[in-house]
């Protein structure tokens, strides 16, 4: 018999990538291709859908050339919840004062409208409640909200259609304007079954989006993984070369794939606290420019400054709260290139790892590891602290204005330097998520796993840390693209030839590899949580002082 395949597509931050699954959840290609980020102001960040769906389609027959295209039964995409803005012909719309049509995305990282968010906090309308109580400025309302009252005349009143960019991916493979409740409900504030809450709208002054039923945001839902429109258009099925009426599956967020993609993974035999619970036992992290925690319950769970619950956000029939950090591989990122010593540390890490092509966190691990001289990493971390909200606080404290602190720096700039203060991100990163952690179980969450996919699943180091400061096991998946197997499983479910959501993830995700806690460093993130906490005291305190001058 003939093997079957399955494709996703994962659109993130920098990068289109997709993979040629097997029914077994096996990648047998990849492919990937970069993205442009514009940012034409400071918190601004833009996207082109049209050069997004030109990638998609290149990385797509990447992948299944050479293949039958009868063999690949179903698609499935997902992508970071940015904004995608089109006009009447479904013709790109600018999100720009400079008006560049091709420049009409609004990034999910964009915080051009952190005023507005506010104002819809300070609303205090109902709906609010579905997210932790506080508008986020990487949701959608304040971003229209913005868009209306900063580019009415080149923006909003030309554009037609307002698309979360999992769902313009569906539209053009499909011609469907059908929205997965994934997006709707995490990032726009729809509740099923009762749909959009008009009061809200027209309380923050987005009456006009009544209109026709609502639909320039959308009027049409299905559950992720349902099969969206006849499948494949003959235009997208050209563009892809794939047959037309393939079965594309409803899309998803990224991170929300992510999480598809590692959750439901058999962990008989690994020993693990989560073996013989309810799936509600385990929380997705996907871990990569920023950090989304997935959590899951049978029951509505509502966690202040955490988003959610959302009803089959994720899976289907189940409530998804989803806590956050906004950067943690950006922040990583910038915290080491922006050091002193980085030019040094390319320099040698290039002659001591030239098979990697001089990867610095292969290089810090290691150098770090030579530090400790044979103690634990961790304890390298004793005196230099880190706030790490350098781009604000998603969760659980939901305040966007908060920024980062580090507390134990010296006048030495030396390269052991930097890996300190690698560490001492890392930590703090790990420190975020038991913050959440303590958030979601202190609303009634029993947490006993973390799930990690991402990029920075893939660092020993991190991944470690997490495990080290959370107290808990860490779980990786076999197949390390998790977030690629993950919208497969859309298109698995789509093609119908897994019955549901639930039986496709367990049958396509499996266990790689567990990490397990340093029971002997409880004491010292015990320690270390108390200093992370006492810096995100101070630093509201300092911000308040500063604010009321």
């Amino acid at each position: 018999m003939a093997e079957l395949f399955y494709v996703g597509v994962d659109v993130g931050t920098a990068s289109v990538r997709a993979a040629l699954v097997t029914r077994e959840g096996l990648l047998k290609s990849t492919a990937e291709e970069p993205i442009s980020i514009w940012e034409p102001e400071s918190d601004h960040y833009v996207q082109s859908s049209t050069q997004i769906w030109e990638r998609c389609c290149t990385v797509l027959k990447k992948v299944t050339h050479g293949v039958e295209r009868s063999r690949v039964r179903g698609v499935g995409f997902d992508a970071t919840c940015s904004l995608v803005v089109l006009d009447q012909n479904f013709q790109p719309v600018p999100v720009t004062k400079e008006g560049d049509t091709q420049r009409n995305v609004v990034m999910w990282m964009d915080h051009r409208a952190a005023e507005q968010a506010a104002r819809i906090t300070d609303s205090g309308h109902r709906v609010l409640s579905s997210v932790g109580g506080v508008m986020s400025p990487e949701m959608q309302p304040p971003k229209l909200l913005w868009l209306k009252e900063n580019l009415k005349e080149t923006c909003w009143n030309k554009a037609a259609h307002f698309l979360d960019l999992p769902d313009f991916l569906s539209w053009k493979a499909t011609g469907s304007l059908t929205r997965s409740l994934c997006t709707l409900v995490c990032k726009w504030t729809y509740s099923p079954p009762e749909g959009w809450d008009p009061s809200f709208w027209t309380s923050i002054g987005l009456e006009d989006l009544l209109e026709n039923n609502f639909s320039k945001i959308g009027n049409e839902t299905c559950a992720p993984g349902s099969p969206v429109g006849c499948g494949l258009s003959q235009e997208a099925a050209t563009d892809l070369d794939l047959d037309p009426g393939t079965a594309v599956g409803a899309s998803l967020i990224d991170a929300h794939a992510g999480g598809l993609g590692v959750i439901g993974a058999d962990v008989k035999g690994f020993q693990l606290p989560c073996e013989n619970q309810p799936i509600s036992s385990r929380m997705a992290m996907i871990c990569g420019t920023s950090t989304c925690h997935m959590a899951i319950s049978e029951q509505p769970v509502f966690v202040p400054g955490v988003w959610g619950p959302c009803l089959s956000a994720m899976v289907p029939g189940m409530w998804l709260n989803e806590g956050g950090q906004s950067a943690t591989g950006r922040l990583i990122d910038h915290m080491v290139k922006g050091h002193a010593a980085y030019t040094q540390l390319q320099e040698v890490a290039l002659q001591r790892f030239p098979s990697t092509c001089g990867n610095f966190y292969t290089y810090l691990n290691s150098h770090l590891s030579l530090m400790a001289n044979s103690h634990p990493v961790d304890l390298l971390g004793t005196n230099l602290h880190l706030w790490p909200d350098f781009h604000g606080n998603r969760s659980p404290l939901a305040d966007p204005t908060l920024k980062g602190m580090v507390v134990g720096l010296s006048l030495s700039q030396t390269l052991d330097d930097l890996a300190l203060l690698y560490l001492a991100t890392i930590q703090a990163l790990a420190l975020g998520t038991l913050h959440i952690l303590e958030a979601m179980k202190g609303a009634g969450h029993d947490i006993r796993t973390l799930f990690l996919c991402g990029g920075l699943s893939k660092n020993p180091l991190f991944v470690q840390i997490q495990a080290n400061a959370t107290g808990l096991p860490v779980v990786l998946p076999d197949q390390m693209e998790a977030v690629l197997v993950g919208a497969a499983v859309l298109g698995a479910c789509a093609s119908q030839d897994y019955k549901n959501i639930q039986e496709a993830m367990q049958k396509m995700a499996k266990v790689g590899k567990v990490v397990q806690p340093d029971d002997e460093l409880q004491s010292f993130y015990e320690r270390k949580y108390k200093v992370f906490l006492r810096l995100c005291s101070h630093q509201r305190e300092y911000q308040a002082l500063m604010n009321n001058r």
